[in-house]
């Protein structure tokens, strides 16, 4: 049996606490070795967040692994303007469960707070996040992001640069 029958909930916890402080230092190629190559990372149309990217409806962010990888490249880059000098964030992680457990998959999901400060200005983004695990090479993976943003609409904060 693999690793995904003995996962826990303290270890998806401390899996996406682990998660959280990549992001929050902005180690953002380590962040994405979290995922598989055939990953992907949605945030959804704030209106309608239970609508998938093949349902034609337009969704803030919808990466396979390698635009993954190329967002990662990009922000890492002193030609990212939203995001050079980098802003600083603090992600609260809470009511992780695990919701569905398969032999070849698990999944999860955690509310969340992102709190984001740049050019003095601090934004608050908060909602859930979905998992889906794999285990790939002996090790808990990431093969599907969900990020369901509860906000009504991205003002104030008017954009989203980061990852949430």
């Amino acid at each position: 049996m693999g690793i995904l029958s003995s996962v826990t909930r303290s270890d998806i916890e401390t899996f996406l606490f682990e998660e959280a402080e990549l992001l929050d230092s902005w180690q953002l190629e380590q962040w994405r070795e979290l995922f598989t190559n055939e990953c992907t990372y949605v945030v959804p149309n704030l209106a309608l967040p239970g609508d998938t990217p093949v349902d034609g409806v337009l969704h803030l962010i919808v990466d396979d692994g390698h635009h993954l990888s190329e967002r990662v490249k990009r922000l890492g880059k002193k030609t990212a303007h939203a995001e050079f000098p980098h802003s600083r964030c603090r992600r609260l992680i809470t009511n992780v469960r695990i919701t569905e457990r398969g032999e070849s998959q698990l999944r999860a999901s955690s509310n969340f707070i992102t709190y984001r400060t740049s050019q003095q200005v601090t934004d608050t983004y908060f909602g859930q996040h979905q998992y889906r695990f794999v285990e790939q090479e002996g090790r808990l993976r990431i093969i599907e992001k969900r990020t369901i943003l509860d906000i009504g609409s991205l003002r104030p904060q008017g954009r989203l640069s980061i990852i949430v």
